[in-house]
């Protein structure tokens, strides 16, 4: 219940009638947090504080109308919370959070009303068969194609685990068919990727690779702008737990990729203090550190190529490659009013 983090008792002896620095911010946070204040008063006593002391120190830092502001805030943190709770008992309930599920030709007015609007993932088979990207995007067929063109990547990323957070010094320009070599011939590492951050498909020479997607009939605009990613990266490529502020379907043409999916209404588990990212490594979490994510609803799947993953706005998400891999991520849904984002504050 108490916020763990006290004074020394050596600070807490004070002989004066006002309280240290660092006993007043202990004193508010825990006010804040709802801890009975008979409690708090109990606490300085053991720590040396004189009682009258103590009493009216607790008594000012309650009325003070930062600490009231600050609880309410709180207290309307904790009613989202247990309204979270509710959506994770009712997701349990209905059996989804033990399965991913896989639909092969799935007609576009299912999908909307079972998987987009009912904010449920889904794998898609059969949608790309017909690719010419099956084929010619294949990593040796890129590099014949492209391979005098420089595109951005993602480099040096092993050299730091806050990488995702803070990508702008891992940029590096090289042809593609150096990029490629280094693929195919470097074996599993997380050192190399090309990533949405790096936009290759605006580069005006690679343009044509959207000639080798047709359109998902029913389910996307047909577009061709900044919304449709790239990703090309070696076996072993990791993206962190994190979730898209917008609905994504993320194809997969070439390779393996290994998803897991946690539920957007699960935030309160996520430890999620990083923009999109959670502080939680999903390869191998730390209970003692993020005891709340025991409680989550994963679900996962390796998703094959020419299969299609819907991940619904918010829902996090853990990525590994299994193999050299190719994909390609678009959110243009075909909806009125067009894709529905989560807009942070």
């Amino acid at each position: 219940m108490f916020q763990k983090k006290f004074i020394p008792s050596t600070v807490a002896r004070m002989e004066s009638q006002r309280l240290a620095p660092e006993q007043q911010a202990w004193l508010a946070e825990n006010l804040t947090r709802g801890v009975p204040p008979a409690l708090l008063t109990e606490r300085l006593v053991q720590e040396g504080v004189e009682s009258a002391t103590a009493r009216a120190a607790v008594e000012a830092t309650r009325h003070h109308p930062a600490v009231v502001a600050a609880t309410r805030v709180t207290q309307r943190q904790g009613e989202l919370r247990a309204l979270f709770e509710t959506y994770a008992a009712l997701h349990r309930q209905s059996g989804w959070n033990q399965r991913l599920e896989r639909r092969a030709d799935l007609s576009a007015s299912e999908f909307f009303e079972r998987y987009y609007y009912a904010h449920r993932p889904v794998i898609l088979q059969g949608r790309m068969k017909d690719w010419p990207a099956m084929d010619s995007w294949r990593p040796e067929r890129l590099a014949e194609r492209f391979g005098d063109i420089p595109v951005e990547v993602m480099a040096g990323r092993e050299s730091d685990p806050s990488h995702d957070i803070a990508p702008e010094r891992f940029r590096s320009v090289m042809p593609l068919r150096d990029f490629i070599q280094r693929l195919l011939s470097g074996g599993p590492t997380n050192d190399l990727y090309l990533t949405a951050r790096n936009f290759a498909l605006e580069r005006p020479e690679l343009r044509v690779m959207f000639e080798d997607l047709r359109p998902l009939e029913g389910l996307l605009r047909p577009v061709r702008d900044r919304t449709v990613k790239l990703w090309v990266g070696p076996a072993g490529t990791l993206t962190s737990l994190h979730h898209d502020l917008s609905n994504v379907l993320f194809a997969q043409v070439h390779g393996r990729k290994h998803f897991k999916l946690i539920p957007s209404f699960e935030l309160h588990c996520l430890y999620n203090h990083h923009g999109v990212w959670s502080e939680v490594d999903a390869t191998r979490p730390d209970f003692e550190r993020f005891p709340a994510y025991r409680d989550v609803d994963l679900v996962e799947a390796v998703l094959e190529p020419g299969e299609l993953l819907f991940i619904p706005v918010g829902w996090w998400h853990w990525v590994h490659a299994l193999d050299v891999s190719v994909s390609v991520s678009f959110q243009t849904f075909e909806v009125p009013g067009g894709n529905t984002p989560w807009r942070l504050l």
